[in-house]
């Protein structure tokens, strides 16, 4: 596994001052400065380390239960005319994607000195990965949770107390994943020599959304190794994931950017329609704007007050993508599309009920556009199905049909 790949004659990777076309950088506040500037310094060198990326892979390996399994959804396939393969992400040790990244960060956070973790969580899966590698390796941690997002996901709330994390609800603006990392970054502010922020998507300032994008990017590395043993061809003719603020789809596409062949397409949050004014569709929304450090597509009124995102799902309630998607949308190298709050619900019925998968109602998102891709009888698809159903199941039965 080489998550220190050199990528600096990709045209879609971060450049050396931390941006993706014109996204990324980092807009950080002074007190921060010291932290920020020792992560940009010293990340690449730590991940280049044989220790350090044999120490990942064993915890990948021994305790996340990595590879995990590339499975051809032959019943999805046959209604949707083409071989449709889902990346299992659901099936890691806590449920989702997440804590690839979060084992990453905590062996980066110990060899940086650092004996206090910090989080924000929306749908819960980071909290609960974060709050897990920390009772791993004996850390004390925080998780920073919108009190509406503790509501919905009440059960990730309960894992996370259980392995011992302080849960703090954020109370302000949506009370939802963009206030949660507000007063993660408050926090960082207030204690910046003992802890370290395990960011959980890729975004936030540099060099977060090119670290986590390298964390994730085992799911695409995995994908080229089992799509050539499932098909003889290691790239598929699609590759979807859905998209908030980006973790698990720049894992996805990370080793299939600079292949023109694969289309690359993500799946953001309609809401109840993109123009119903209760959406977290940011590509067709948003305008360029500055959000937790980082200068990307933004969800904004004219004058450049963050407008409130919407989604049925916890995870995709964020009125900005990272910088990397942004270059993606802008650059034309990535098709984005959105499913509906409705679409998503519809799509999570129909895999339950042909696979016997219940997907989290984030990577439903995805599931809900096969419907709108021009697929033919020979195309390989492979969808990152980046989480388990279970911490959607009231949400699921709330709006299931009587």
């Amino acid at each position: 596994m080489d998550i220190a790949i050199d990528t600096s004659k990709s045209k879609y990777h971060v450049d050396e001052n931390g941006y993706y076309g014109r996204f990324g950088g980092a807009y950080i506040p002074e007190m921060l400065y010291p932290n920020v500037e020792e992560l940009q310094r010293r990340y690449m060198e730590v991940l280049k380390d044989p220790a350090f990326q044999a120490e990942f892979e064993d915890l990948l390996k021994n305790y996340v239960g990595r590879p995990s399994p590339l499975y051809l959804a032959k019943r999805l396939s046959e209604k949707y005319g083409a071989k449709i393969f889902l990346k299992r992400e659901d099936l890691n040790h806590t449920g989702a994607h997440k804590v690839n990244n979060t084992i990453g960060q905590i062996l980066l956070a110990k060899r940086l000195g650092k004996n206090r973790i910090i989080a924000e969580t929306g749908a819960g899966q980071h909290g609960v990965a974060t709050a897990t590698v920390c009772a791993l390796m004996g850390m004390e941690c925080v998780v920073y949770m919108g009190s509406i997002d503790i509501e919905r996901q009440a059960p990730n709330v309960a894992r996370m107390k259980m392995l011992g994390a302080t849960v703090v609800p954020a109370t302000s603006g949506s009370k939802t994943l963009k206030d949660a990392t507000n007063e993660a970054i408050r926090d960082w502010i207030n204690n910046p020599v003992d802890t370290h922020y395990i960011l959980g998507t890729a975004a936030g300032p540099h060099p977060y959304p090119d670290m986590v994008a390298r964390f994730q990017s085992v799911i695409s590395e995995e994908i080229k190794k089992q799509l050539k043993e499932h098909t003889g061809n290691e790239n598929p003719n699609y590759l979807v994931a859905c998209i908030g603020g980006g973790s698990n789809a720049a894992g996805t596409y990370f080793h299939y950017v600079d292949v023109p062949e694969v289309k690359i397409v993500a799946v953001e949050a309609g809401g109840k329609g993109v123009h119903s004014g209760f959406s977290a569709a940011t590509t067709q929304l948003g305008k360029i704007g500055i959000i937790h450090a980082s200068k990307t597509l933004l969800m904004q009124t004219d004058d450049g007050q963050i407008v409130e995102p919407h989604s049925i799902s916890a995870g995709l309630d964020y009125p900005g993508i990272g910088p990397m998607h942004a270059h993606l949308f802008e650059s034309g190298r990535g098709l984005f599309l959105s499913a509906t709050d409705d679409e998503a619900l519809a799509a999570a019925y129909e895999l339950s009920l042909l696979e016997g998968i219940i997907p989290a109602m984030e990577s439903a998102h995805a599931l809900a556009k096969l419907k709108d891709l021009p697929l033919k009888p020979e195309d390989v698809v492979v969808l990152c199905l980046s989480g388990r159903g279970d911490k959607d199941l009231n949400t699921y039965i709330a709006n299931m049909k009587k």
